[in-house]
Order: C-alpha cells, then sequence, then structure tokens
C-alpha cells in the first residue's frame, strides 16, 4: 500500500505518536530538490572538506526514525506515529528504505554518536525524502549533500521533499504545482535496468559502470559507487572533499 501511495504522489502521516490511524497527503504545492541544483554553501562545503562526520548508509536506519519522531525544540508532537515507523521498517528490509547517518567521534571515549541523518523511500529514478534530524549544527546538511550525490551516482531524476520550508529552499529546493510534480514522477518511473554496483563492472575505479547508461542503482549501491570514485579521486583521506567539488561545481 505504501509503495502505491508514493507512486501515485500521496504519503502517510499521523497527528501524533500513539496515533493508531493513519492519513494520506496529497499536497497542492510539492516541494522538489533538482539534483543539479543543490546549493552548496562555502561553510558547508568547508564542513564536508574537513570530515568533521563519519558518514554511512543503511547502518542505522531504526536509530535515524527514532531521532527523526523524537520531540523538535519548536513541538513536542511528530507525524512519525508508531505505526508509521514499523512500516518504513518493514520498507528498510525489503530493501524500499534508505538511511544516511553522520557519526561523531564520542568526546569520553566510547562508541560513535549518531548525531545526523536522514531517511526515505527509493524506486525506479525516485527518492522520497520523509524526514532528517541533526542535534550538532550542520550534521543533517552533510547527510544531505552526500544522498544528494549518491543519487547522482544512482541515476535518479527527481528527489521528492513533499512541503518547502525555509531550510529546505537555502539549499535548492523549488516548489511546484502538485500537477507538475506528478508529470515528473510518471517519467521518473519509466522501465529501466536495475543491478547492483560492481567493481568488475567498473574497472576504471571512477563509480561509473561500463555498459551501464541506463541502469538505475538503489541508493546503497549508489553510495558504494560514490565512496570507489571519491577514492580513485585521490581522495580517500576525506571522501567529503570529492563531494564538496562535485556539489560546488554545479551548486
Amino acid at each position: 500500500m505504501l509503495m502505491l501511495a508514493y507512486r501515485s504522489g500521496i504519503f502517510p502521516m499521523a497527528d501524533s505518536r500513539d496515533d493508531p490511524e493513519v492519513f494520506w497527503v496529497e499536497p497542492r504545492l510539492r516541494a522538489i530538490l533538482p539534483l543539479d541544483g543543490f546549493r552548496c554553501s562555502r561553510s558547508l562545503a568547508r564542513t564536508l572538506r574537513r570530515g568533521r562526520f563519519r558518514v554511512t548508509c543503511n547502518s542505522a536506519f531504526p536509530a535515524v526514525m527514532e531521532a527523526c519522531a523524537a520531540p523538535r525544540r519548536d513541538t513536542a508532537e511528530t507525524w512519525i506515529s508508531a505505526r508509521i515507523a514499523a512500516s518504513y521498517r518493514a520498507l528498510h528490509r525489503e530493501g524500499l528504505a534508505h538511511s544516511i547517518e553522520c557519526w561523531s567521534d564520542d568526546p569520553d571515549g566510547g562508541a560513535p554518536l549518531l548525531v545526523g541523518g536522514l531517511y526515505g523511500v527509493g524506486f525506479d529514478r525516485v527518492f522520497c525524502g520523509e524526514s532528517m534530524f541533526s542535534v550538532v549544527p550542520d550534521a543533517s546538511k552533510v547527510a544531505l549533500a552526500w544522498l544528494v550525490a549518491a543519487l547522482r551516482r544512482c541515476g535518479t531524476e527527481l528527489l521528492d521533499c513533499q512541503f518547502m520550508t525555509d531550510h529546505l529552499a537555502s539549499l535548492g529546493a523549488v516548489e511546484l504545482a502538485q500537477s507538475r510534480y506528478l508529470t515528473l514522477l510518471r517519467h521518473a518511473q519509466r522501465p529501466a535496468a536495475r543491478r547492483p554496483y560492481s567493481a568488475a563492472a567498473d574497472p576504471a575505479g571512477d563509480g561509473v559502470m561500463v555498459g551501464a547508461e541506463e541502469a538505475v542503482l538503489a541508493l546503497p549501491d549508489g553510495f558504494a559507487a560514490l565512496l570507489a570514485a571519491a577514492y580513485a579521486a585521490g581522495s580517500s583521506s576525506s571522501p567529503g572533499n570529492f563531494i564538496a567539488q562535485s556539489l560546488t561545481q554545479t551548486s
């Protein structure tokens, strides 16, 4: 039911964490983030280059969801109910929902701390961003920058942000009519080959697979291809260097 909803341009929400009911939303205006229009500020580029955070994909999906559903400074309520969270965990187990995580060293010497991230649903050439969180400055922005860079490697064409916010607008998101969004959504669901990233099919080590011009990668495979390209470019000390360069060239 969830995947049918996303393919039809609608998504679920709830009134509170404990709300047993789910309602379906089809906004009149839709926010998207053009993958060639991500706005990487100088300060964000510096943060990426310094490698302040270790960034992973699908390493802590349930924890990211919990953090996104946690009370915020401006409200104690959340639209991510327990029922919705369980449904997305099920999608994640089936390889349809993914997360990006930002980690920071524990000053007390313990395990790395999850300090930011995002999650969403991916299919065909579409990624629908659901929510993101940050407990330290810039962590969610870094997660989004990595997401955009990885989705470019995936062959993704449409990054859905649902509702426009000032924060998303500052990063390059634009608002369009739902009818226009549905047109883009239908086009991004045209049939395409799908295959995982393979080092054997990437002899140059640049993240571009031979004979895969029409292939569409899932986010984890696009993330792997992004890391391969960063290492091939000599950015192993901080893949953020490679990402910052690629994003500032098109910002």
